[in-house]
């Protein structure tokens, strides 16, 4: 893996930046001609193209891994590795996938901090050689299953302002970094850097500045002890476009330009970040079909709309009603009314959104279609197996 020397630049919006909200004509056009069962999900990769230019643009020497998770579709991860992405790896599924594709190892980064130690060995076997950590368990196994690799340490950070927050599971404090950094070195490893999340869907550019400022001072004292870290992984977090407006990508460069000029000066270490959501999200569109419209009273002001996806099956980020889907029926232009969205398990959690305050029109029937935009991420490659015997929803791109 070539990591250069980063220096991230500060510049206003640019005219390559791509629209906020993509337009759906090419995804409208081509669903004309298909005929496709619901649920499923349509991917424009035009869309994941788009948002990768942007992001190479805006960041343009840093190294972009992005995170397989939030759609590891193989035309997905085809699409990237051809503009030259790199890739964040969460399991040896992942690994084979890539490796599967003929994508360099070089170009992977198995960045979950807690592995398995035979996939761990596995990957190595095959020429991976960035590890990440966050605690002295997972340090040991790397030490014994990939001896001399490279590692950086997951840091704790908050997540205030992250629709999807990634606080607790993962990381470490800062002072127990520098003992795990040193520890490392110890074990014959190579202490490369810090990593740190600041949450997926993270709508305060402001959330980068302190974590850049601890991992500045975890560099400062390993070099007191002779260990002179270069690699400091920024996570992913960056926004898709769903009900919420938020900052333009630019916002979020210049935010973290200015912070890393602020705590580390000129001795740049070489950045890495980690978007999933912001590069597939806004590319994908889950169409669910309306299996019943009821009311649960004679008095009730809200119809229940159950549909063939659920959080089960293609909606897993409804949970808490965190993520707020821009949604759009096949009916439209009459009159609407509140609504509380279900899936089709029998589940009782299986509620998409009781308090978000969407409406739908009051000419929907069964039969009729809705529309979530903006469903690249986290969709498919989140839903479960078979739940209920409801097959996990199709992913179809173009």
């Amino acid at each position: 893996m070539d990591l250069r020397p980063t220096h991230l630049i500060s510049m206003p919006a640019i005219a390559s930046e791509p629209s906020p909200l993509p337009s759906l004509e090419r995804i409208d056009r081509h669903l004309a001609h298909q005929k496709i069962a619901t649920p499923f999900i349509i991917i424009d990769l035009n869309i994941v193209r788009e948002r990768y230019r942007a992001l190479h643009q805006l960041f343009p020497h840093a190294a972009i891994f992005y995170a397989v998770k939030a759609n590891p579709d193989a035309a997905v991860v085809r699409a990237l590795a051809e503009l030259g992405a790199s890739f964040d790896l969460a399991s040896d599924g992942e690994i084979r996938r890539c490796l599967g594709l003929d994508i360099a190892p070089s170009r992977l980064s198995f960045g979950n901090t807690i592995k398995r130690e035979t996939d761990i060995a596995h990957a190595h076997r095959n020429g991976i050689d960035l590890f990440a950590f966050d605690s002295v368990g997972e340090l040991e196994k790397i030490a014994s299953a990939a001896p001399g690799a490279r590692v950086f340490c997951r840091i704790l950070v908050g997540a205030r302002d992250a629709e999807w927050p990634l606080t607790r599971k993962f990381g470490c404090t800062p002072a127990m970094a520098v003992d795990l950094l040193l520890r490392a070195r110890e074990l014959g490893l190579q202490p490369t850097g810090v990593s740190f999340h600041v949450g997926s869907q993270q709508t305060n550019p402001a959330q980068w500045i302190a974590p850049i400022a601890s991992a500045a001072r975890i560099f400062r004292v390993c070099a007191r002890h002779n260990v002179n870290l270069s690699l400091l992984n920024l996570g992913g977090g960056l926004p898709a476009h769903y009900r919420a407006a938020v900052p333009p990508l630019a916002a979020y460069a210049e935010t973290i330009e200015q912070a890393l000029v602020r705590s580390f000066g000129h001795a740049r270490p070489e950045i890495v970040i980690e978007p999933g959501r912001y590069l597939v999200g806004d590319a994908g569109l889950l169409r669910a079909q309306v299996l019943l419209v009821a009311r649960k009273s004679r008095r009730a002001s809200r119809r229940w709309v159950y549909l063939d996806a659920g959080r089960y099956n293609g909606l897993p980020e409804t949970f808490g009603e965190r993520i707020h889907y821009r949604i759009r029926a096949s009916v439209h232009g009459g009159p609407t009314e509140p609504a509380i969205l279900a899936g089709p398990t029998c589940d009782s959690t299986d509620i998409l959104y009781q308090r978000a305050g969407y409406e739908l029109p009051l000419d929907l029937r069964i039969g009729h279609t809705v529309d979530f935009m903006s469903a690249g991420a986290y969709t498919a490659s989140y839903a479960s197996v078979g739940f209920n015997g409801f097959a996990p929803v199709q992913m179809h791109c173009f």
